[in-house]
């Protein structure tokens, strides 16, 4: 009874005229960011953070949010028509391209629309009944459990990866490499930078995966002249009654899956697109069809993107601890409307906190109004003749990139990546891997290095921590368990080879 008493108090909030308007306000710009490449929300927050102090707290907020968790609907269409992701639509290239090559784009933004709305459901939820208890959860896990989360996290690798295995592994030791570039966290020292300064900084995500995905797709289609446009064949929007029902089971799980990572600091949308698609490519009933078209490799990847966002709200508002850059501008938006996020933000400031909350359902009804019905409009958009279409990619790729840090030299580092990745499409090597690496690899570096110091250089405290020896235990499972598959398909494949000899 209580948590209806707080919502209705919630609704009472986000419901008024004024909130409503800021509401779809941040929505519609949030799907507007998440169209455009490489403009994500953290660049366009921190723009519009100053006219939060012309703007009512509950309603600067509000929008500040829909701006944020609009995003993730608006960065798949990018990734699905184009090939040109977002931090946390990177997945969405894999299977959401293929389905545009294979004419069915209008299915594939239909799913990843409908998946998230699930996803975000599903968040909201947690968000409503758990908000308080789940935020503490983020006390218990230290550097060593953050550092086994990462080992975890490359397991992934297997999954992600289109191609062989070996392959698979070494684009993302490639990635983790790139991801040392820059300046060293605990030393200082400059490390792989060439005594080039625009590099202290190390690479952007932005510059590799516009670099690895977009530009080398671009040069792709222009070297193979059967492939003219991003988008062909009939535009069927409304999915059959069975592919309905192969989005909702994996829309589900990737909404769990992301409603957890999103409550972790450094998780979020980004690592759990990853997770997801893990998790279907190795639980799904069409697990053979992830990475050549599925449906099931864009819903996961959608829902999970979506729930991350919207429980990325629940360690900033719960205990005060921003999990990832956008979290924390959200941060000082409260801090400039003179509220201090934490555990005394919920008692102190409720009709904040709820209507906030609130806000969210009614965010997540237009953001699937805005997006399910435009889609036929948008892909108007890519029936443009490829030629007067490439350049127009090209420029808003070239304003993503120098969106971020107001620097020409990211230009020629996504230009240099993109060479790069038309290099790995023709010697048939995928980029995903790549990216996780490259996401994975500090934060494996850093929480390890912590870790490491507090235990005086003793490595068991990676054993003796509960979280993190259970996540251990579960990648040996895991490893040993890819062994004996290993094993036994190589005993299926010598008993067929024997058998075809005789």
């Amino acid at each position: 009874m209580e948590v209806l008493h707080n919502l209705a108090l919630g609704f009472e909030v986000a419901l008024t005229w004024q909130n409503l308007m800021y509401c779809a306000i941040g929505c519609t710009v949030g799907t507007l960011v998440g169209l455009l490449p490489g403009l994500g929300p953290l660049a366009t927050i921190s723009i519009l953070l100053p006219l939060t102090y012309s703007i009512p707290t509950s309603g600067a907020l509000i929008m500040l949010a829909g701006i944020y968790y609009g995003a993730q609907y608006g960065d798949s269409v990018s990734a699905i028509t184009m090939k040109i992701p977002h931090a946390s639509s990177i997945v969405a290239c894999i299977d959401g391209y293929q389905m545009t090559l294979k004419g069915q784009t209008g299915l594939a933004l239909f799913t990843a629309g409908v998946s998230s709305f699930i996803g975000g459901s599903v968040a909201i939820v947690v968000l409503t009944f758990f908000a308080p208890m789940l935020g503490e959860v983020a006390y218990l896990f230290g550097p060593a459990d953050y550092c086994a989360l990462m080992l975890l996290g490359f397991v992934c690798v297997s999954f992600v990866t289109t191609g062989s295995l070996l392959n698979g592994m070494a684009m993302c030791l490639i990635g983790v490499l790139l991801g040392q570039i820059g300046t060293d966290v605990n030393s200082g020292a400059p490390r792989f930078t060439m005594n080039l300064d625009f590099l202290l900084d190390g690479v952007g995500l932005v510059s590799i995966a516009l670099g690895c995905f977009g530009i080398a797709e671009i040069t792709k289609n222009l070297d193979n002249k059967d492939e003219r446009t991003p988008f062909n064949g009939k535009i069927n929007l409304i999915p059959t009654w069975p592919e309905f029902k192969r989005i909702i089971p994996s829309a589900l799980r990737g909404s769990v899956i992301g409603s957890f990572l999103g409550i972790l600091p450094g998780g979020g949308p980004v690592i759990a697109q990853f997770a997801a698609y893990a998790v279907d490519k190795k639980v799904s009933k069409y697990r053979h069809e992830i990475g050549s078209g599925a449906i099931e490799g864009v819903a996961g990847q959608a829902a999970a993107d979506e729930a991350a966002a919207r429980t990325s709200f629940i360690p900033l508002m719960s205990i005060g601890i921003p999990e990832n850059a956008v979290m924390a501008l959200m941060m000082a938006a409260f801090i400039i409307k003179g509220i201090q996020p934490g555990p005394n933000m919920i008692a102190g400031h409720p009709d904040l906190f709820w209507g906030l909350v609130a806000s969210m359902w009614v965010g997540n009804v237009f953001l699937i109004t805005l997006n399910v019905p435009l889609v036929r409009y948008w892909l108007s958009v890519f029936k443009i003749p490829y030629a007067v279409l490439f350049p127009s990619i090209l420029f808003f790729c070239c304003v993503g990139t120098y969106s971020v840090n107001s620097n020409l030299n990211d230009i020629f580092v996504t230009a240099g990546f993109g060479f790069i990745g038309y290099l790995f499409l023709r010697l048939d090597l995928d980029a995903a891997p790549l990216m996780l690496g490259f996401i994975l690899g500090p934060m494996l570096e850093e929480n390890g290095r912590r870790a490491l110091l507090l235990s005086r250089g003793s490595f068991e405290v990676f054993f003796t921590r509960p979280i993190s020896g259970s996540l251990l235990g579960l990648i040996m499972i895991f490893i040993l368990w890819q062994l004996v598959s290993f094993l036994r398909e190589a005993k299926k494949s010598r008993a067929r080879l024997e058998a075809t000899t005789q």
